[in-house]
This record gives C-alpha cells, structure tokens and sequence, in this order.
C-alpha cells in the first residue's frame, strides 16, 4: 500500500478544490470570517503547567499548533486570535477565570481536553485544534467522553466560540447548562475532509510526546 504522505493530500486537496471551483464557477473556495478588531496574539511559555487550585478557573488547552503556526487561523479563516478571546471572554462573562495552556503530546482533541480539564481547578477545559474543533470536558471522564463536542469546524463562529465559553464556565459552577446550539451543514464534511486532512497531518507534525503541557500568557493585539 502506498504510504499516504503530506504531498499526497495536498495533492488531492488541489484536485478537490479545483473542481469546486469549476462546478460554482467561482474561486471563492470558502468564506474568510471577519474576527473584528483583533490583529493577532503575542503568547509565552510561561514554564510546565500545573493543576490549578482554584475551582473558579476554567482552562484551555490549546493543540501543538494553535496560534503560532501554520495560518493562524480555523478551517474557515477564523484567526485564531479572535477564536481564543471569545471563548476566554464567555467563561469571563460567568465570573470565571480563563487559563491558557499549550498540550504538545498530542493532537487529539479529546486528549487535548481531557488533559486541560484534569489541569483545571474546577475539573473543567476546553480543547481546541487549529482547525477549529472544539470539546468541552470534565476531569473525572474518559477522554474519549466529553460534555460537549463540537465536531464540524466550518459551521463553528466566534458567537459558538463565545458560547461555548460560557458552557463551560457554568459546567464549573456546578450547573447543567443547555449544551451549546450547534449549526449543521451536511456539505461540510465533503467540502472540507482533505483540507482538515491537511490540518490535522501539519499539526500532528509538531506533537512531542514526552513533552508536558505548558502554561502560557497570552497578550492580545
């Protein structure tokens, strides 16, 4: 079987988009999100992270290449930037605090935010890959449970990201919180599988599995 490497996606992705374009009749090949005042994000490793003792601190675990690495942006052309601000300001918005965490032992999203969730204070973290997709998950579950899943990155937008922080600020005062109204778009998965195949081979390059979460302070532009 011929081993299926990064040249080879990019190689269908062409071929996916091309006739995209060529059925649509335009080379708009997906929307570019505006992400509002933002201009971009300063972030600094801020030495290992640790199990937080505040049970009113929520934290996000970012995957290896969140916010310093290939576009900077979702799927969509989200920046990653504005992605971050408004899941931190819907956890602020319940009273809570947000922490910022970089997971480079996988790309997992699930593992990703099992462990934010087992760093947090309140048992709680949200996950997030860079192309966009999403979990809320509690500490005391299998990683491969969560609260929330957000699974379609291309239907998720800043007001889903805000929402999704304030879910999962509620999830640690202790509440039940209606889970977050997803969108659903049945084209998503054709129209964006080799791409977040793309996403998904880039970000996986630049896990180091003997290597442990690490804070990090985050200064927006």
């Amino acid at each position: 079987m011929a081993q299926i490497t990064e040249a080879v996606v990019r190689d269908v992705v062409r071929e996916i988009l091309a006739q995209m374009v060529q059925a649509n009749g335009s080379t708009a090949v997906h929307p570019v999100v505006n992400g509002g005042p933002v201009a971009g994000m300063d972030m600094r490793e801020a030495g290992e992270a640790r199990t937080g003792a505040s049970t009113n601190e929520v934290v996000i675990a970012l995957a290896p290449a969140f916010g310093d690495k290939l576009r900077k942006q979702t799927i969509i052309g989200i920046p990653h930037a504005a992605v971050l601000r408004e899941i931190m300001a819907g956890i602020e918005e319940e009273g809570l605090k947000a922490r910022v965490v970089r997971v480079w032992h996988t790309s997992d999203v699930a593992f990703v935010a099992h462990t934010g969730a087992k760093l947090a204070g309140s048992g709680i973290g949200v996950g997030i890959q860079s192309r966009g997709t999403t979990v809320i998950h509690q500490r005391d579950l299998f990683p491969l449970q969560n609260l929330e899943l957000f699974p379609q990155a291309p239907v998720i937008d800043l007001e889903t990201y805000r929402a999704i922080g304030r879910n999962a600020a509620r999830y640690a005062k202790g509440d039940t919180p209606a889970p977050v109204q997803q969108k659903n778009d049945q084209m998503a998965r054709p129209k964006y599988q080799a791409i977040a195949a793309v996403f998904h081979i880039r970000e996986t390059s630049f896990v180091k599995p003997e290597a442990r979460p690490v804070e990090l302070e985050v200064a927006f532009k």
